[in-house]
């Protein structure tokens, strides 16, 4: 997940680019260019406001195996790819940056992060286990976990970020979510190199947050993943929201931040990646022994990934990775064979 920005969106903001019709102005909705609508999205200072998400994704991958069941210390590389892969509903609740909940409504359980001033909580119900770490004073030095990191707004800011002349921007008709009017800001390649057809932006009209991020792979006719609101308030939450007890009976582990030197060396044991190509069809690579030990012998990567010539692949409709004998890892909104051409170059093959 750490790549996610640099494989899902290869794509700063650029006004030269910006040259499509005015969206016409469909409800309530005043008439606006993209590049008004782009400059609207950086004008949002709204720091508070609460909703529920729908996450949905069809990327042609094998259903996952259950994991919930499973604890936070175990299967947790299982639990990631379901909370990113697979259809979930959260509850979400923001007021600035340093109190936020994100709770994951499983089928019988629930998953919350939660950030209450410097108190940093995970709970996962289903084996009452509770995580806790206290963040520094030092907070500039200490990247903090973004728990928002899946909502809409989030999402749509990664695309927002990157986009540059590989990039044409258009405004598609205004549109409706979780009952506010919004502009559809659409993103669509400039190569047929990617895997990635467009990416829809809803944006709300009063407030600039992008409410719903819909991105469709090349050729389809429906998006291979959504993540939306479909109840949202721009009113701050209750403060009570972010205050959190572990449940009588749960397991509470300490965790520490790093600081300082510490925090410095944790970034640097991480390997650097290699950035070759450019815009939607960059591919990112990570050096060998990047792939966990014994990665090759888990179960779940076999069922995810097939072999191919050079390693095994896991391919998908909007993002492929290539794991390579050696250990390495290439990454891309880019067909397999895109990976392996590179993963060959850098080794002058």
């Amino acid at each position: 997940m750490r790549w996610a920005p640099a494989v899902v969106a290869p794509v700063a903001i650029a006004a030269a680019v910006i040259v499509s019709p005015l969206a016409a102005g469909a409800s309530d909705l005043p008439v606006k260019s993209p590049a008004d609508v782009l400059r609207l999205v950086a004008a949002s200072d709204t720091r508070s406001f609460s909703g529920t998400v729908e996450q949905s994704s069809d990327l042609g991958l094998p259903d996952l195996p259950a994991t919930t069941s499973k604890g936070m210390d175990d299967g947790d590389a299982a639990n990631l790819l379901e909370l990113a892969l697979s259809d979930h509903t959260a509850k979400v609740w923001v007021d600035g940056p340093t109190h936020v909940r994100v709770q994951v409504l499983d089928k019988l359980a629930e998953r919350d992060a939660i950030r209450n001033g410097t108190d940093l909580w995970l709970y996962q119900s289903n084996g009452e286990k509770v995580a806790h770490a206290t963040v520094p004073d030092s907070r500039k030095a200490t990247p903090t976990p973004d728990a928002t990191a899946l909502t809409p707004s989030q999402l749509a800011q990664r695309f927002l970020a990157a986009v540059d002349p590989s990039t044409k921007v258009s405004l598609g008709d205004a549109t409706t979510v979780a009952g506010r009017d919004a502009y559809d800001l659409v993103l669509t390649p400039r190569t047929d190199a990617t895997l990635i057809g467009s990416v829809s932006i809803a944006v709300d009209g009063r407030t600039g947050i992008p409410l719903k991020v819909a991105v469709t792979a090349r050729g389809a006719g429906a998006p291979a993943f959504e993540a939306g609101f479909t109840a949202f308030s721009d009113q701050k939450p209750d403060a009570g929201v972010f205050a959190f007890t572990p449940p009588k009976g749960a397991s509470v582990s300490e965790q520490k931040l790093p600081t300082g030197a510490q925090a410095k060396d944790a970034a640097g044991a991480h390997h650097k990646p290699a950035v070759s190509g450019e815009g939607w069809a960059t591919v990112v690579s990570l050096p060998a022994g990047s792939a966990p030990a014994g990665v090759a012998d888990d179960p779940l990567f076999a069922q995810l990934t097939q072999p191919v010539d050079g390693g095994r692949a896991l391919s998908s409709s909007l993002v492929s990775v290539l794991i390579t004998a050696d250990g390495r890892v290439l990454a891309g909104s880019v067909p397999v064979s895109t990976l392996q051409t590179a993963a060959a170059q850098a080794t002058g093959q």
